[in-house]
């Protein structure tokens, strides 16, 4: 297998001629005068609105000019010609898309621009994809957003995003993709990890996409996270520190530094967090919960040429945690702790081979690790069960793409191969020594080649057909073949400028390498236990939705339905980390979702909402993983992350003295009670931040989470989970340094 993979990865490297994600879009327009005729020799400047980044180009006879590789983020596009009125237009970009805009110049009768907004620009009409764009100031002034181990950048602005027991969960899965300026950072093992994969505060803006993928994502489809990092184009030679106090003396601090020229940007941090309140505690008192970190992240860009931009990312980071006590736990003497390492590079050649064809090759590397110690400091004669859990995992591969915009089509193929290869110690051992100690260590290989194809066609100028196919072979302890078609559509209609998109897709999701053989499946046959293969989840997706943009406010509804087979889910040792990976025959997540955002309402307010009604509903028995045999229950169950509606939604305002406030709500309609059906009480929790800058290079921000001090139970599940409370109320104090070196 492993002269298999290394073969695969040279002939990668070699070919370097197709596939994945990207982070970057293009823009093309058309200029024409009062009397519709094109305009030649048209300046056309595209700058970002949160840093120093530029193109610049001129029309052609036609009056047409493309921009290619601009990265996703909000941006002023505008149009000068001597003896016309200068125009602008405003444009979010998201990954992949292309931009068509529209500048009809009119004479010039005094100096001043005009600025056009055909649509708000949080549109993209031709996407048949379900996403939201969340920008660097929205991360740093929404409350806890920008913490080490936040995830509020997300829960706070996506439709059915939520955290439960230390994990991320989105349309009813745990699945989720992250990818770093484009590349992904590939992890095929389940919810074993509870650390974070980098600092919010690195990043410069993060598409969310939820649902209607094209076929160049696949590997974990219940969300994809693209993060367009910070570059040092937002920086001339500037250095930040942030420094913070808090309850549970909570600390989170960082040092960046960054610096740009026009061909060259840098960009470096090192953070650090502690605190007594880490983990989402077992019982109302938090007991045993400590946890610190420290990472390392820096990007580099450099255009060689006009035609070739090199990139390199790279991130180190190191978590430990104090696994939470319950009461009873704590006077036994059980003092578990995980202790967590994430370490990943990439690097990107872009080379635009000619107008409208971009090539893209990345080769990457991560590695993650998640060890739980098991401490028992109680009487050795109770003969307390101490377990241990050592798992490793590194990945390699490449990824490369090729990208064609000609006349309507925006056409994509691409190739993806990395291996991986764990080594996991598991072992469980007795503190009076009682019985003979189990201690396994296995050491597996496997690997995941894709490819895809695909092409968004615009038939009219108000309709646009999105499709494509994409092909995995997975080859670990049981080898497995997909083909996955997506299709979709995107309709505007005129004068109105509503969107309206459908979608269907397959998706294919590797299985984590986990296996069980030799003592611990003797000790697992002995109480009544067996091991199943782990066999790839297949989904199958159904989606339509509406954005209805109105006097500067943007709505966006969509109806969702994803049916699984092999559905991953894990079981939970205790309220312990180590997690047992399993699949359930099948899975039925449906729901509605909306959304809303404002504009900058008379430049004060700014309003955003995000609301979810979904059902999370499993069927059959356990097809791969521990499992006891039993026949499973008749009918549909619901999971136990099932929530009927969660809410979030929030108001930004602008307030007089350089100053702002910030507050959001969250509301949920309550997790499984136990083995259900019944459900737990509904929960609100509301959040407030305040800050305010002196000068230009200090501020200062208060911020309270849970302010209220609403002590819940999140979740109680005793199949899958464990028992996790809400955090109490946290107040913290951020001060933030600028400074030029």
């Amino acid at each position: 297998m492993r002269v298999i993979f290394v073969t695969l990865l040279a002939g990668l490297l070699l070919l370097a001629t197709t596939m994945s994600a990207t982070i970057f879009g293009s823009v093309h327009g058309l200029i024409h005068d009062p009397q519709h005729r094109p305009v030649q020799a048209a300046q056309i400047t595209i700058r970002s609105v949160n840093s120093d980044w530029s193109s610049s180009t001129n029309s052609d006879a036609a009056g047409e000019f493309h921009i290619d590789t601009v990265p996703l983020g909000e941006y002023q596009v505008t149009v000068q010609v001597p003896g016309f009125e200068t125009q602008s237009q405003k444009l979010t970009l998201t990954s992949g898309r292309d931009a068509r805009l529209h500048f009809g110049l009119s004479i010039a009768r005094t100096n001043e621009s005009v600025e056009v907004m055909d649509q708000p620009s949080t549109v993209n009409p031709e996407s048949s994809t379900s996403e939201t764009v969340v920008s660097r100031e929205q991360i740093a002034q929404t409350p806890g957003a920008d913490q080490t181990n936040s995830l509020a950048m997300i829960t706070n602005f996506t439709p059915g995003a939520y955290m439960v027991h230390d994990q991320l969960h989105i349309r009813g899965g745990h699945q989720v993709a992250w990818l770093l300026d484009g590349v992904p950072v590939p992890n095929t093992n389940i919810a074993s990890n509870v650390g974070p994969q980098f600092d919010p505060k690195d990043i410069d803006y993060l598409e969310v996409q939820r649902g209607g993928y094209s076929a160049e994502y696949g590997d974990r489809t219940y969300g994809v996270f693209n993060v367009v990092t910070r570059s040092g184009f937002e920086r001339n030679r500037q250095a930040e520190l942030v420094t913070s106090y808090g309850s549970y003396n909570n600390t989170n601090d960082q040092i960046s530094f960054g610096d740009h020229t026009d061909r060259f940007a840098y960009y470096g941090s090192l953070s650090g967090y502690r605190t007594d309140l880490g983990l989402e505690t077992s019982s109302p008192q938090i007991l045993h919960d400590q946890a610190a970190g420290l990472g390392g992240f820096a990007s580099l860009i450099f255009n060689k040429t006009p035609s070739d931009q090199v990139r390199l990312v790279t991130s180190v980071r190191g978590d430990h945690y104090q696994v939470p006590n319950d009461p009873s736990q704590q006077a036994f003497g059980t003092r578990d702790v995980e202790n967590e390492r994430d370490a990943l590079v990439n690097f990107s050649w872009l080379h635009t081979m000619s107008d409208g064809v971009l090539l893209t090759v990345s080769p990457f590397y991560h590695f993650n690790r998640a060890h739980y110690i098991g401490d028992f400091t109680g009487d050795p004669a109770d003969a307390a069960v101490v377990p241990q859990d050592d798992r490793g995992s590194n990945y390699v591969g490449g990824i490369a793409q090729i990208g064609v915009i000609r006349g309507r089509h925006n056409a994509r193929a691409g190739l993806q191969v990395f291996g991986q290869r764990d080594n996991q110690l598991f072992g469980l051992l007795t503190s009076d020594g009682s019985n003979p100690p189990l201690s396994q260590r296995q050491s597996l290989w496997g690997s995941v080649e894709a490819i895809f194809l695909e092409d968004q066609f615009k038939a009219t100028s108000w309709l646009t057909l999105n499709g494509g196919v994409r092909l995995t072979h997975f080859s670990g302890a049981i080898n497995e073949n997909a083909a996955d078609p997506r299709i979709g559509a995107a309709i505007r209609v005129p004068r109105l400028n509503w969107v309206a998109r459908a979608f269907y897709g397959r998706y294919y999701q590797a299985p984590p390498l986990l296996t069980v053989s030799g003592p611990l499946l003797e000790l697992a046959a002995q109480q009544g236990f067996g091991f199943l293969p782990l066999r790839g989840e297949r989904d199958e997706q159904h989606e339509f939705g509406l954005t209805v943009p109105l006097s500067g406010w943007t709505f966006d509804v969509a109806n969702f339905r994803t049916g699984a087979r092999n559905f991953f889910d894990h079981d939970v040792l205790g309220n312990s980390n180590i997690f047992f990976p399993l699949t359930i025959a099948r899975a039925r997540i449906r729901g509605w979702e909306a959304t809303a955002n404002s504009p900058r309402i008379a430049r004060l307010a700014q309003f955003h909402l995000a609301y979810s009604h979904q059902y999370a509903e499993g069927a059959g028995g356990v097809t791969g993983g521990l499992t006891d045999f039993e026949p499973p229950d008749q009918g549909y169950f619901f999971l136990d992350h099932d929530q009927r509606d969660t809410l979030s939604t929030g108001v930004n305002l602008t307030l007089p003295w350089r100053a702002y406030a910030d507050f959001n709500v969250n509301r949920g309609s309550g997790f499984l009670d136990g083995e259900g059906p019944q459900h737990l009480p509904a929960h609100t929790t509301y959040d407030l931040s305040l800050g305010k800058s002196f000068g230009e290079n200090w501020s200062v921000r208060v911020t309270g989470l849970n302010l209220a001090s609403t002590r819940y139970l999140l979740d109680n599940s005793n199949t899958f989970g464990g028992t996790h409370y809400v955090n109490p109320r946290e107040v913290s104090i951020q001060l933030k340094y600028r400074f030029h070196y």
